[in-house]
């Protein structure tokens, strides 16, 4: 659980997510989802707190890690990777995305849908990380 390659992909992963979650939902998509959102339950960029944001990135990067080394059985790719990654965003955009419909009013389904596309990307992209720092490193620990 504490490998190299798994602490190596954990904080590669980490840094992505940090990264790109806040280009994708900080940057690109702000404006979009703001008009699809039927609850203001953001926080102001003043009140986001970045260290609880990337302590639950370090946790669902390792989380996914530790979980992407038992799938991949020792055989990395960056297509295995992404479809590993895409899996898990299927489970949080579309399976957790229609919980949340069910459950509350924080969106109209057009944002929901878009949530969930992103999502399955998003998750895709970070196991193909994921995957790639375990491809790298196999080599090195197999001499």
């Amino acid at each position: 659980m504490f490998s190299k390659q798994n602490l190596l992909a954990t904080l590669a992963a980490t840094l992505t997510m940090f990264i790109l979650g806040y280009l994708i939902w900080g940057m690109a998509t702000a404006d979009f989802f703001e008009q699809h959102s039927l609850a203001d339950v953001m926080k102001s960029d003043e009140d986001m707190n970045l260290g609880m944001i990337f302590l639950g990135n370090l946790i669902g990067a390792f989380a996914m890690s530790s979980l992407y080394g038992k799938w991949a059985r020792g055989h990395h790719s960056a297509g295995q990777g992404f479809q590993f990654g895409a899996w898990i965003g299927l489970f949080v955009g579309v399976g957790m995305g229609l919980v949340w419909m069910g459950t509350s009013n924080m969106m109209d389904t057009t944002g929901h849908v878009v949530e969930a596309v992103i999502d399955i990307v998003y998750y895709g992209l970070i196991g193909l990380v994921i995957a790639l720092v375990y491809k790298a490193t196999a080599s090195k620990e197999a001499a």
